[in-house]
C-alpha cells in the first residue's frame, strides 16, 4: 500500500477538501440522475475518502469500496450512513447489482489495457441488463497533458497538509507514465514532516476505453464535462449494459 493511501490516509481531508468536491460531483449527478432514478442504488468503486459520494448521496444510495482499508475508514467518518467494503476494482465480487456503477479517477492506477478490461468486467459484474456504467478517466492519449498542480488546506486545531504533484511527459505510443508526488503534513503542536512518492499512471486512447466498452457488453455514449474549473474538460464514459 503507497504512503499516500496508507500512512497519509487521516490526512485525506485536508489534502482534497470535500467542498472541492461539490461541483463536479453535482455533474455527476445530474448525468446519472437522466439515466436512473432518484434513490437508485449506486456503487462506486475506488471511492477513496468518499468526497465524491460525499455530494452523490443526496440523489442516490451509495455503496463505496476501496482497494485501502485506511482510506475506507476516513469515508466511513464522512459517510456514516453509506455501505463502504475493502476491495480491488479489477476482481471484486459482492454478488449482487446495482442500478450504476461509477468510477472517477481511481481509474488511473490501470495501467495495462488487461487491466482496464478487469475493471469493465468488474462493473458489467455489478450491474444487470440496463445498467448504467459512468466512467471518468482523468486523461486519454488524446487529451494528455503533463504539468503541475498543488493544493491542501488547514485546520481548525492547527495542523494542515500541503502537495505537489509533477505529472511527467509521457513518451508517445506508451500507455504508462508517473506523477511524483511531495507532501508536508503539519500536526497541531506544529511537528512537520515530509513525504516523497512517485505512481505509475495507465494512458489509453479513447480506441481501447470504447473496445473494452463493447466488450465487457455495453453500449457507449460519450459525455463532455461542464466545468469552471481552470482545466480541460473530461469525457464522461457512459455505458448502458445491454
Amino acid at each position: 500500500m503507497s504512503v499516500f493511501y496508507g500512512e497519509l490516509a487521516r490526512w485525506w481531508p485536508l489534502l482534497s477538501p470535500v467542498d472541492e468536491y461539490k461541483a463536479e460531483a453535482g455533474f455527476f449527478a445530474r448525468v446519472l440522475g437522466a439515466r436512473i432514478p432518484e434513490k437508485a442504488r449506486v456503487l462506486e468503486l475506488g471511492s477513496g475518502g468518499g468526497h465524491n459520494a460525499f455530494h452523490l448521496k443526496q440523489h442516490f444510495v451509495m455503496t463505496l469500496t476501496d482497494l485501502s482499508p485506511q482510506m475506507i475508514e476516513v469515508s466511513q467518518r464522512l459517510n456514516p450512513d453509506c455501505e463502504h467494503a475493502v476491495g480491488d476494482m479489477r476482481t471484486l465480487s459482492l454478488g449482487r447489482t446495482f442500478d450504476a456503477v461509477f468510477v472517477h479517477d481511481a481509474l488511473s492506477y490501470l495501467t495495462t489495457e488487461v487491466e482496464v478490461s478487469e475493471a469493465l468486467d468488474t462493473v458489467s459484474r455489478h450491474l444487470g441488463r440496463g445498467g448504467v456504467a459512468l466512467l471518468i478517466p482523468d486523461e486519454t492519449t488524446e487529451t494528455f497533458e503533463p504539468g503541475t498542480e498543488c493544493g491542501g488546506a488547514d485546520a481548525p486545531d492547527g495542523s494542515g497538509a500541503r502537495y505537489l504533484e509533477w505529472v511527467h511527459p509521457v513518451p508517445p505510443g506508451q500507455t504508462h507514465g508517473v506523477t511524483d508526488y511531495a507532501f508536508v503534513v503539519r500536526e497541531a503542536d506544529g511537528t512537520t514532516r515530509s513525504f516523497h512518492e512517485s505512481h505509475p499512471f495507465g494512458l489509453f486512447p479513447h480506441a481501447t476505453w470504447a473496445r473494452c466498452f463493447d466488450e465487457a457488453g455495453f453500449d457507449l455514449e460519450l459525455v463532455e464535462e461542464e466545468t469552471d474549473e481552470d482545466r480541460r474538460a473530461r469525457t464522461l464514459y457512459v455505458g448502458t449494459k445491454r
